[in-house]
């Protein structure tokens, strides 16, 4: 039997895998969470994302062929070896029911939609962050490079909803990376999966990137009191 694991690369706190995650998941054993957004089934690979957006011209990242159906197996798969869940696009697939939603409302104008929804299995109410993401105007200094990216900062808020024990965190629809660029930033440990080569070779970059950044983890120092401000 082959390895379904094509490319295994650790930077960092985070795992990049190169496979597909219905063969690679059942090696990994259970995590501590799954934090997802995973293909909805409406098309937004395609054409249909980028001919909406009359700001700037169609990337060539909207034309993969990815989002054709939901991959019911591999989210049920996903949440049965995890604690704690967060799936963007929950409202697709058939998830039990929850008290907590969380919503991002992206502040938008246009026919995208207003808001999205991640399900969890996490015992506290709904909460919604509003985050401007409308079109070219957005909040942030995210450069896009997948057609159904979310914001570093909203990834961000959804981990903070997850108990701190929870260390470990499973992507196993990485895309461009944004869930460990997120595990990255909050030193957090994370895992991510994804099939598509060029799409891995970015998640790659900017997880490097997101580690190389001076701000990680820890505040820095606060300079030493001079005497004049010191209490005698």
């Amino acid at each position: 039997m082959s390895n379904p694991i094509k490319k295994d690369v650790t930077i960092g706190d985070c795992r990049l895998i190169l496979g597909d995650c219905l063969e690679v998941m059942p090696l990994l054993g259970k995590v501590d969470a799954v934090v997802t957004d995973p293909p909805y089934g409406i098309g937004e690979d395609g054409a249909k994302s980028a001919s909406r957006n009359k700001l700037a011209k169609a990337d060539l990242y909207a034309h993969k062929d990815w989002d054709t159906s939901t991959a019911d197996e591999a989210i049920e798969m996903a949440v049965n070896i995890s604690k704690n869940a967060i799936v963007f696009g929950g409202n697709y697939y058939s998830l039990p029911p929850t008290s907590c939603w969380l919503v991002w409302d992206k502040q938008n104008t246009g026919d995208f939609a207003d808001c999205e929804l991640a399900w969890t299995n996490l015992n506290k109410a709904v909460r919604r962050i509003y985050w401007r993401w409308n079109g070219m105007i957005r909040k942030g200094n995210d450069v896009r490079e997948h057609p159904t990216q979310k914001p570093v900062g909203v990834m961000e808020w959804c981990i903070n909803h997850l108990p701190e024990t929870a260390e470990t965190i499973l992507d196993p629809f990485m895309g461009s990376g944004t869930t460990l660029v997120a595990c990255a930033k909050l030193g957090r440990k994370g895992i991510g999966i994804e099939l598509d080569p060029d799409y891995f070779e970015i998640a790659c970059k900017r997880v490097r990137e997101a580690y190389a950044q001076p701000d990680l983890f820890v505040e820095p120092p606060k300079p030493a009191p001079t005497q004049e401000g010191m209490d005698l």
